[in-house]
């Protein structure tokens, strides 16, 4: 034997007890994909769980689809700190709900600003939040925007092709309007919205580079335009954690203007049907990309995540939480496993600690909940840090 090969051999010996078992398959590479604004069951009422405009995510839960072995879902996915009695403070709007994916709290910001907004900037300078401990580890990282880093047309507006790598920045300002030329790659409209609100890293001046919006920002790499991600995808360049934020089309933050076709055709929609249809089309078509990747298959998650419901944070009301990965808890009887499991935000955030083995404690509300290991197969999420 290699001699190298044989100390390192027995290092990693020494650190087991003595006749432990074959170590079980744990989760490598985590892909977040951030949904909006919308309930999975809010009382007897089904917004997205059985909704006719959401063909796709509710066949990956009925067991209908191709993708259906690798799926689990929580049942009592709920608001941040919300009560059975719903006598508890809300946490609302979207961007409260993304700085808690990263640190367990909102730090008391309870509105949508961008994060160096001149009339009320929200940017945080605390370094207890999940990017921060990844990069302090080594660990990679990205948050893969849409509509971000884009070229400039010939009229002063963006078209939907990325700008050179060298020309990328971090984007700290939401921006919205129509593309010069072509249409979006996911929904075939020209109207684009990105919403820095829906992009958590941005909040944090250790991961955001500071007050920064040109490529000179020594942070600006850790930000991509979601077109990258198909590239890093088929090139194995993925990140260890990735963060995946649609536009506010695509999330089902908004309808587009003048409504929507579904993709393969159907009736025009508008309002909340056309809302859910765009997101469910988008995740239609990016999971398969995802799950057909190298970093998938070698014991990938993907996580689908909501940030809020919409009307109530009482525990009638849930939240949609679906992962998909090759070590999901198995079928029961033939469909996804339904977790009774309550979880939160919190939830994600701890699992993510323990994955990549981060921080000497958990962050923040993180330590009061449970993680997402009821959603996987055994032993696929690390206990404990």
């Amino acid at each position: 034997m290699n001699k190298h090969k044989y100390f390192a051999t027995a290092a990693l010996a020494s650190l087991l007890p003595f006749g432990a078992p074959a170590a079980q398959a744990q989760v490598k590479t985590v892909f977040v994909i951030a949904m909006e604004n919308h309930d999975w069951i809010d009382g007897g009422a089904k917004e997205i769980f059985q909704n006719p405009n959401a063909p796709f995510i509710n066949s990956l839960v009925a067991g209908t689809s191709a993708l259906s072995p690798q799926v689990a879902f929580a049942a009592a996915y709920h608001n941040v700190l919300a009560t059975p009695t719903g006598q508890n403070p809300h946490i609302h709007p979207s961007e409260p709900n993304y700085i808690w994916a990263e640190a367990g709290t909102n730090f008391g910001v309870l509105n949508d600003n961008d994060p160096y907004d001149p009339n009320g900037p929200t940017v945080q300078t605390s370094t207890a939040h999940l990017t921060a401990l990844l990069t302090q580890a080594g660990i990679s990282w990205k948050s893969y925007q849409e509509d971000t880093d884009l070229k400039t047309g010939a009229v002063g507006r963006p078209l939907e092709t990325p700008a050179k790598r060298t020309l990328w920045t971090v984007p700290l300002q939401s921006l919205s309007g129509r593309y010069a030329k072509s249409g979006n790659i996911y929904n075939h409209s020209r109207a684009y919205s990105y919403a820095a609100k829906h992009n958590p890293q941005v909040f944090f001046v250790d991961t955001d580079g500071g007050n920064n919006t040109t490529p000179s920002n020594p942070q600006r790499l850790f930000y991509a335009p979601i077109q990258q991600l198909q590239t890093d995808l088929a090139t194995n360049h993925v990140a260890r954690y990735n963060w995946i934020t649609p536009n506010e089309f695509n999330d089902m933050h908004s309808p587009l203007p003048g409504g929507y076709v579904p993709l393969g055709g159907g009736p025009l929609l508008s309002g909340n049907d056309a809302m859910i249809r765009q997101g469910d089309d988008f995740l239609k078509q990016v999971l398969p990309q995802i799950m057909a990747s190298k970093a998938y298959q070698d014991n990938g998650a993907i996580i689908l995540w909501w940030d809020e419901s919409e009307k109530s944070d009482s525990y009638v009301t849930t939240i949609p939480e679906i992962v998909i990965s090759p070590l999901a808890h198995p079928n029961v009887n033939g469909v996804p496993y339904a977790s009774a499991v309550n979880l939160s935000h919190s939830s994600d955030l701890r699992t993510m600690q323990e994955i990549f083995h981060v921080g000497t404690q958990f962050l923040g509300d993180a330590a009061n909940m449970p993680d997402l290991s009821d959603l996987f197969a055994p032993g696929a999420i690390p206990s404990g840090l």
